[in-house]
């Protein structure tokens, strides 16, 4: 890990796993591991937290699930995006996009606008 975890801002568990999700089906563990990874490790999903947001998002058919065999040769239920899931994520994505910018203007700001 590069640095101290972050804490994960509230609204932004959805846009991870569906992003993680946007380059094939993946078990639970394989979506936080690929999370973890990819922020080098500033990002740890809480293994409640996942499968709550899992079940919510397959729920709301922007994630399919089939169980199957892990690369541990274990049973584990695999989630894909749908359609309506990638819609999701691009949507999703849109508004995190224009968050960022928003807050790294502030961060930028070298003086009070009047």
């Amino acid at each position: 890990m590069s640095g101290p975890a972050v804490t994960l801002l509230q609204g932004t568990l959805d846009v991870l796993v569906l992003k993680a999700l946007l380059f094939g089906p993946q078990h639970g563990y394989g979506i936080a591991r690929w999370i973890r990874e990819t922020t080098d490790g500033a990002l740890e999903i809480e293994e409640g937290a996942l499968y709550t947001a899992l079940h919510r998002m397959e729920k709301r058919k922007w994630l399919a699930a089939e169980w199957g065999v892990s690369e541990n040769n274990r049973r584990a239920k695999y989630y894909a995006l749908t359609e309506l899931g990638r819609s999701q994520l691009a949507a999703g994505s849109r508004s995190w996009t224009a968050y960022a910018h928003a807050v790294f203007k502030v961060l930028a700001a070298t003086e009070a606008k009047r």
